[in-house]
């Protein structure tokens, strides 16, 4: 048994069904892979049937070696036998190994005995092995002798070969459905000395702050984030009351190291029904002039993820703040310990982002994530810890969710950033990088034109590299993203798996949104984009996802800052949308009645009548307390902190 959990896998899939991209896409990151092709050459006056063997073909990595079973089709078993453990084999496809074995010229042959002899050997096989095969079993029962024969020989081969294999799938239009999987190996427990994120803000009902950081365990070349710790919805799900925004949304693949993240996951969708409910609703209530514009979007977008027509504002917000820096060119004109002091400064609660988050009464995690090689001269990082930085964003969001967090506000903050972004636009949208790299400005408030054009000829020289290297989406994290972005891709698939929306802010969160659309494309369902800030690149991912950015306002306080600038709008247009009655011609009730009962409020900023001048004060921003020998507090998941007084 391999240490993914799985040994032998079975891809089954319709014509087309992109089965055998998705096999490849298993194999990928293998070190030594055998691909055995199965199917015969064919007639060679047909073009098509070239084409597509030539397809197949320039799809293998140069590293692969390719041996035929075309003239012996018993021969497969043979190099199943003999393959070490240390290789992969991908098998494509069954159909074209059922084909040759129908042949006439193999004949006389038992059939029977031939598939029976596969399946043995799949069972003894040393390797890890991924076989393709056409699903047949859905369509019509061919009107010729050979036309049965083909499917009926090859419907035995599949249930053969799916008896004898650990898992199977079954690719329908390019989204995989796993048929049979590994038992659920039973998740460990954390160890106490694993690095984690340092949470600034400890939650409303008293959970304590993660105690370690990344940033304080001994930095080695192959430090790696710790797994996931994937949820495991119980047999028979028992919700509680007000808990469906946080509740377990499904079962992935497991592996014994934690979840395999792997492209076309299929993860749920907003409720396709409740946002346009919630905005129709908004034309029946008692609102005075044109209402609410453009941010009805807002109300939309709640609605959709909690599942509601009358979605209420996120109470409990957590800023995922990622600090990691990119080496090279891509950094050019930033000053050498920014970041770090960025981040620092926000454990400690202080700065705009952190003075932001105890205003909106959110708490801030600082998150420290690998940082990235010159991605001119060689990969970002290696395939092991885009796997792990997967895993960890994953995580993340699941710890978030678990607390009870209903919206997630993802920055970051990092020397090159931007040109990793910008690299990764290149990559999956085909930009220019001039065009989607922002003007340098340095400190004291100057455009460095000599570091832009030093970014852009990073980015460039990086794309020219990485050309004939495949365009998948962990590919591009390895090669160009970086672990910034790596960890925020994490994240939003974790938040997507859990229906927990996310605010973006910044290119890092655009650039893992683009990265996310093939891993699961309905991770962008579940984004919120408050402001483009100016930044090119925000713009450019921002139309190919299809987020429209709720406001104009070009701030540029860093990622992170500027979405907790807009949340306190977003929030009361969610409260008004919730607490506004219906208007009194299409039957709602009056509430101008002088003799009726005075409106009860929890909110604390609703006027009290008997609050006179005197009593009301400027809010006064005191530096924040310690909190014992951790960091200090910047907020909680439901109200500002105590060194921190909102206003």
């Amino acid at each position: 048994m391999s240490v993914d959990g799985w040994n032998t896998v079975l891809v089954l899939g319709g014509i087309r069904s992109g089965k055998s991209e998705f096999a490849e896409s298993l194999v990928t990151d293998a070190p030594v892979v055998r691909y055995v092709a199965t199917a015969p050459e064919g007639d060679p006056e047909d073009t098509e049937w070239a084409t597509r063997l030539a397809a197949h073909r320039a799809r293998r990595p140069g590293s692969w070696t390719t041996e035929e079973t075309t003239e012996d089709p018993r021969r497969l078993a043979d190099v199943l036998a003999s393959a070490e453990t240390n290789e992969t084999v991908l098998v494509d496809d069954l159909g074209g190994w059922v084909t040759v074995l129908l042949d006439p010229d193999h004949q006389p042959a038992d059939d029977v005995a031939t598939i029976a002899e596969l399946a043995e050997a799949i069972r003894g096989c040393a390797a890890r092995v991924v076989l393709v095969s056409p699903e047949v079993g859905l369509s019509l029962v061919p009107t010729t002798p050979l036309g049965r024969a083909f499917t009926d020989a090859l419907g035995a081969a599949n249930r053969a070969v799916a008896d004898a294999c650990d898992a199977v799938v079954l690719v329908v239009a390019g989204q995989p459905v796993w048929l049979k999987s590994v038992a659920a190996v039973t998740e460990p427990a954390v160890p106490a000395t694993e690095p984690a994120a340092t949470v600034t803000a400890a939650s409303a009902a008293g959970t304590a702050p993660v105690a370690a950081s990344l940033a304080d365990t001994e930095p080695t070349p192959e430090v790696q984030l710790p797994d996931v710790l994937t949820h495991t919805p119980p047999a028979t799900p028992t919700p509680e009351p007000g808990d469906a925004w946080a509740a377990p949304t499904m079962a992935l693949p497991m592996v014994a190291t934690g979840l395999v993240i792997q492209p076309g996951m299929e993860l749920p969708m907003p409720d396709e029904y409740a946002g346009p409910q919630a905005v129709d609703r908004l034309a029946t209530l008692d609102v005075p002039g044109a209402g609410l514009g453009v941010l009805d979007r807002v109300v939309g977008f709640a609605a959709a993820t909690q599942g509601t027509s009358t979605p209420a504002a996120w109470s409990s917000v957590r800023v995922l703040l990622l600090h990691g820096d990119h080496a090279g060119g891509a950094s050019a004109g930033t000053v050498a310990g920014e970041s770090a002091r960025r981040a620092a400064q926000a454990r400690a609660g202080q700065g705009a982002l952190a003075r932001l988050a105890a205003e909106s009464g959110a708490s801030l995690q600082v998150v420290d994530t690998p940082a990235a090689a010159p991605i001119e001269d060689q990969p970002a990082l290696t395939p092991e810890q885009v796997e792990s930085a997967l895993r960890y964003g994953w995580r993340l969001a699941e710890q978030a969710a678990d607390a009870g967090v209903q919206l997630l506000v993802l920055g970051a903050c990092g020397a090159g950033t931007e040109a990793a972004a910008a690299a990764v636009l290149a990559a999956t949208a085909g930009a220019e990088p001039p065009a989607v790299l922002g003007r340098v400005i340095t400190d004291s408030g100057e455009i460095d034109d000599a570091a832009w054009m030093t970014r852009c000829a990073a980015v460039r020289d990086a794309l020219h590299r990485t050309r004939r290297s495949s365009r998948g989406a962990k590919d591009i994290l390895a090669e160009l993203g970086g672990g910034d972005v790596a960890v925020a891709t994490g994240v939003l698939l974790g938040a997507t798996a859990r229906r927990v929306p996310v605010l973006l802010d910044g290119p890092v969160g655009l650039a893992a949104g683009m990265v996310s659309r093939d891993l699961a494309g309905q991770a962008r369902h579940w984004c919120l984009l408050a402001d483009h800030g100016g930044h090119p690149a925000v713009r450019l991912a921002a139309d190919v996802l299809g987020l429209t950015p709720l406001l104009d306002l070009r701030l540029d306080l860093g990622e992170g800052a500027n979405a907790l600038v807009a949340l306190p709008l977003l929030r009361s247009v969610l409260a008004l949308a919730a607490a506004l009655p219906v208007h009194p011609s299409l039957g709602g009730g009056d509430d101008t009645d002088p003799a009726g009962d005075e409106p009860e409020s929890t909110d604390p900023s609703y006027a009290d009548p008997d609050l006179t001048e005197a009593d009301v004060t400027e809010p006064d921003f005191a530096e924040p307390e310690p909190a014992g020998p951790g960091p200090a507090s910047t907020g909680t998941d439901e109200q500002p902190a105590s060194g921190l007084r909102a206003g």
